[in-house]
């Protein structure tokens, strides 16, 4: 399995980027040519425990599905459906730092097909320097 980890500090109260990146559909607009549009809704709200999301453009995109929450501290999602993999999990915590909240991204993959490690890890860091960079873009 690779697995894949960016820390990051994002200028913006806690509160806020957690909810920028739990409510996934929220991260629209900041990430180049992605959506994400809601599914299925989770428990207790809509982007809750069990919320599934398209990711994707239009018809064409994967599955992912929110798998646990800790109000202001912690979000981790797994793909369900649309992509070659096993297995890939998403699992971002949050916590205050000097000047906003420190984000560490941490993406784990298990390829069905056979792919190098170090590739599969390379690409994983990519997508989360993605998320890293929307976030950015958001707060500024």
């Amino acid at each position: 399995m690779a697995t894949s980890t960016v820390d990051a500090v994002i200028p913006a109260p806690r509160e806020a980027v957690y909810k920028f990146f739990a409510e996934r559909d929220g991260i629209n607009g900041h990430l180049p040519g992605v959506q994400f549009t809601l599914k299925k809704p989770g428990s207790p709200t809509p982007s809750g425990v069990g919320a599934q999301y398209v990711v994707g453009r239009g018809s064409l995109g994967f599955i992912e599905e929110t798998t646990k929450l800790v109000p202001g501290e912690r979000m981790e999602y797994k793909i369900v459906k649309g992509v070659p993999v096993k297995r890939h999990v998403g699992i971002v915590t949050f916590a205050d730092a000097d000047g906003g909240t420190r984000v560490t991204y941490t993406m784990e993959s298990e390829p069905s097909l056979p792919v190098p490690a170090k590739a599969v890890e390379a690409g994983l860091r990519v997508l989360i320097n993605q998320f890293i960079k929307g976030a950015q873009k958001a707060f500024r």
